[in-house]
């Protein structure tokens, strides 16, 4: 399965709900990626450009799209970026791969 970091920020409306009545939303995150059968491997806060993060297992792309979309529809957040993450093997497969490409540099 592959890897996903999501850093995220919540509105301020957001915030204001989440002052008023406090919630861990560990339990939530994990049910939606669970749904498309992945796992949250962390949920953190921070301070700085984005107001949280989340490492995330999915099966595929698509499934971790339609989890990143359906978050995003739900109207709390107001910036939110997915990168997909490689291992370091994955890495090392797409080195010896990267050697047979014939690239050609603009205007050249």
């Amino acid at each position: 399965m592959a890897m996903y970091l999501t850093r995220f920020s919540y509105t301020p409306q957001t915030w204001a709900r989440m002052i008023e009545n406090p919630e861990d939303r560990r339990k939530a995150a994990s049910s939606y990626i669970e749904s498309v059968g992945g796992k949250l491997h962390g949920f953190w806060y921070a301070f700085g450009e984005h107001d949280g993060w989340n490492l995330w297992e999915a099966p595929d792309n698509v499934s971790m799209a339609s989890v990143v979309l359906a978050i995003g529809a739900g109207g709390a957040l107001s910036s939110c970026e997915t990168t997909v993450l490689l291992s370091v093997e994955e890495t090392m497969e797409a080195l010896g791969r990267a050697k047979s490409i014939q690239y050609r540099s603009p205007g050249t």
